[in-house]
């Protein structure tokens, strides 16, 4: 019989439901609205800007202008404004300082212009080119100009200060190598050995592409090159410096010194190729004293930010892989330059 009090089932099992919580979207939202709004506002902004600079220099005729930075304060209605020759010597910095000067020029305000000189030097036209500009803001303004020497004023370097009316230096400077120098790759054992490529040229004449890239240079080819090229850009550097400092020195004496030596600012000094060691504040110092007064606010020139240049900038890989570039980079150039690591 069975016993149907002791029958144990089993109670059916309990589910705990926790409580959901709430979703909070909310704030998800209000941030993805403020995020979404800031891009805009800022991408509105950008826009603005590029219209604004465009109109600019549309309405400019593309011409560039800079931004009048005082470095040092004074008093009344006179400037005097400093002007930087730093770099290697070059096309795009020789326009830079022409627009430079320019811009000096129209302000009636700039008595004097002070040429802070960091350079080993450069090309030879850029360089004569500037040396050029400063006559030219001379010759139309009467205002002095003073070449300051700061750390390198070497060879294209020492050129432009030559077209300046003072030059002091810096007591660690280092200036002189009046000379001019050319050089170029020869590539021959590299395509013909390495790389298995023969050159084919044609030309009208034997001295047509001398000298070339695709065999060492003669004897005769030397001779030809200095006789049409090294000389008379030489001849033309002696005679600026001996025009420069034709109180101090004779042509003679400058072509002495115009071995491609270069000189401490105390070599310099003695040799008659500066007028004073001092500081940059000596330089100001002097600037006023050539222009008759006794305080002056000083000034120097600075670009804007510009998208076009943002845009438009090029990396020097990029630029080397034009046409222009190899053309620059494999064909001779003469240069008033120091080049104490080689060409």
């Amino acid at each position: 019989m069975e016993n149907m009090g002791n029958t144990h089932q089993t109670p059916p099992p309990i589910n705990f439901v926790l409580p959901q919580q709430p979703k909070r979207t909310g704030w998800k939202i209000f941030f993805g609205i403020v995020l979404g709004l800031s891009i805009l506002a800022n991408a509105v902004l950008v826009f603005a800007l590029i219209i604004v600079g465009s109109i600019a220099m549309v309405g400019t005729g593309s011409k560039t202008f800079y931004n009048e930075k005082t470095i040092q304060q004074g008093c009344g209605g006179n400037k005097i404004a400093v002007i930087k020759i730093e770099g290697i010597i070059g096309n795009e910095l020789a326009e830079e300082v022409k627009d430079h000067i320019e811009t000096a020029q129209k302000d009636k305000s700039v008595k004097a212009l002070i040429f802070r000189i960091i350079s080993p030097g450069g090309a030879v036209s850029a360089s004569d080119r500037i040396y050029y500009y400063i006559n030219k803001y001379r010759s139309e303004t009467g205002n002095p100009t003073v070449a300051f020497m700061d750390t390198l004023a070497a060879s294209g370097g020492y050129y432009a200060s030559a077209a300046c009316d003072k030059i002091i230096a810096e007591p660690t400077v280092i200036t002189g190598s009046i000379g001019v120098i050319m050089g170029h790759f020869v590539l021959q054992d590299l395509l013909t050995q390495k790389l298995g490529i023969t050159p084919v040229i044609v030309k009208s004449g034997p001295k047509k592409d001398w000298p070339t890239t695709f065999e060492p240079v003669t004897e005769e080819q030397l001779a030809y090159l200095n006789d049409k090229l090294i000389m008379p850009t030489y001849e033309r550097f002696v005679s600026i410096v001996a025009k420069a400092r034709k109180n101090s020195l004779t042509i003679e004496q400058v072509r002495t010194l115009a071995d491609g030596s270069v000189y401490n600012a105390q070599e310099a000094l003695d040799n008659k190729l500066i007028d004073e060691i001092g500081y940059f504040p000596d330089a100001v110092k002097l600037a006023k004293s050539l222009a008759n007064i006794t305080n002056a606010k000083v000034v120097e020139y600075e670009k804007p930010f510009s998208f076009e240049s943002l845009l438009g900038a090029k990396t020097v890989l990029q630029q080397l892989a034009t046409k222009n570039g190899i053309y620059e980079l494999t064909t001779p150039q003469m240069m008033y330059l120091w080049t104490p690591c080689g060409f």
